[in-house]
């Protein structure tokens, strides 16, 4: 998927300014997806509207320049449905969080315990932020993404929650294990 996709599907929701379009995708209900700039979206959207895919309109605003509010046409529909018809490239997962746990043995104990428990509360949530999503979603596509995000979550907390042994080795002194324990509990 790319930045041009991604604003057509955003705009197959509903007239949106740039910054509109960058918020979905910042904190809205694209945002699992994949990163946009302000630098990708505006150029995106300038080509999308010379090619007849989105129209734009000035919206005047009091004391403001005027806002530009971009609509989908039906060219752009039809562009998004072959997009989107196109087999998905493979999931690319990357974390700073793995990599420090893959390197752990070369930390303090104390730092490694405050990264975890930093994820965990991180992951519980974003998965309470999921939970709630799926009480007003509405939108059959919406409840399939938002359940998986969910089962997603739900399983990474419980590795976590069921893991902690790597993240504290039996080698370690007896009073470090159960500072890292009761840390990681909290």
């Amino acid at each position: 998927m790319n930045v041009r996709t991604l604003c057509l599907a955003v705009l197959q929701f509903g007239d949106a300014t740039g910054y509109e379009i960058k918020k979905m995708v910042e904190d809205g209900m694209f945002n699992h997806f994949i990163e946009a700039s302000y630098g990708s979206i505006y150029p995106a959207l300038t080509r999308m509207s010379a090619e007849g895919l989105v129209t734009c309109r000035a919206e005047v605003q009091s004391g403001k320049p005027d806002k530009k509010v971009y609509s989908l046409t039906q060219a752009g529909r039809d562009e998004l449905v072959r997009a989107l018809g196109q087999t998905p490239r493979e999931d690319k997962f990357k974390s700073e969080f793995l990599f420090v746990m893959l390197l752990a043995d070369q930390l303090p104990n104390e730092h490694i315990a405050t990264i975890y428990r930093q994820r965990i509360d991180q992951m519980r949530t974003e998965l309470e932020q999921m939970r709630i999503c799926a009480e007003s979603n509405t939108h059959e596509g919406g409840r399939f993404v938002v359940g998986y995000g969910i089962a997603v979550y739900e399983a990474a907390v419980h590795y976590l929650e069921q893991n902690r042994e790597f993240l504290m080795p039996t080698d370690k002194p007896a009073a470090e294990r159960l500072t890292l324990e009761a840390e990681s509990a909290g």
